[in-house]
């Protein structure tokens, strides 16, 4: 049964935007550069919800037109695409708007690392009602 869908993707979004803040404080060239707390906090909710778009439904595309590379180099193509998935994570959202900037690929290859890890390691602690 589906009943907390709404609240089970409202408890990712905020994962989410708890391991893109946790980045940003780690790893140098993820930076947020809203003027306010308030702006900061909706800029993280706002790449949250963009990081969580940018897996559901490129991430599976990227993996598939990218397996011979991900078998070739037994998996660790995967961290590769992660981080060009951060980096178009922040692309689009400055594109709408959000004070999001990762600047370059070793900040995006970092970032990418450390929002997995939280996201895991959140996930373990924080349970979703739909699993």
């Amino acid at each position: 049964m589906r009943d907390h869908a709404p609240v089970g993707i409202l408890i990712r979004l905020v994962l989410n935007a708890v391991a893109v803040w946790v980045a940003t404080l780690l790893v140098g060239g993820v930076d947020v550069t809203a003027g306010t707390t308030g702006g900061e906090v909706l800029t993280f909710i706002v790449v949250g919800a963009i990081f969580g778009l940018v897996n559901a439904t490129i991430k599976p595309l990227a993996k598939l037109l990218s397996l011979p590379l991900l078998i070739l180099s037994l998996g660790l193509f995967a961290l590769v695409l992660n981080a060009l998935l951060f980096w178009l994570t922040a692309e689009v959202s400055g594109a709408v708007g959000a004070p999001f900037e990762v600047d370059g690929f070793w900040p995006a290859f970092w970032g990418a690392i450390v929002v997995s890890l939280v996201s895991w390691a959140l996930s373990i602690v924080v349970k979703d009602p739909d699993d």
